[in-house]
């Protein structure tokens, strides 16, 4: 369990530092892919706030950096969990060709917080 822990937490650690490296510091990574119009629509809102995307890809790659180094990953499972939730949801809705991306990294995310379940416990006390 251990070792799959470590490659889980390595795969979600390198996919999100990547996805945020490439926005971050703007690097051409070629010509994009073919965007639906619904998924034009919604990237362009995205870049009209200004900060979302930068927001997003920050907290992805702080997330990234605590995944690759195995600290605070408790941590990083709950921070990221409502980023790979809203990725999961805009290929349901919008992108369906990324669905099984988010489905694995909504799996890989869930698999760490049972792992690391016991540092949940506190969370849940009622005091």
């Amino acid at each position: 369990m251990k070792i799959a822990m470590i490659v889980v937490r390595t795969l979600m650690g390198l996919m999100f530092l990547f996805a945020s490296v490439v926005v971050l510091f703007k690097i051409d990574m070629g010509k994009p892919p073919e965007m639906s119009e619904a998924n034009k629509t919604f990237m362009a809102g995205i870049m009209a706030s200004g900060y979302l995307l930068t927001f997003i890809k920050v907290t992805e790659l702080a997330c990234a950096i605590m995944f690759l180094t195995g600290r605070f990953v408790t941590l990083a499972t709950v921070i990221i969990f409502p980023i790979i939730l809203n990725i999961l949801l805009t290929h349901i809705f919008v992108a369906p060709s990324g669905i099984p991306t988010a489905v694995a990294l909504l799996i890989g995310d869930l698999f760490l917080a049972y792992y690391y379940r016991k540092n949940y416990v506190t969370l849940f006390a009622m005091k």
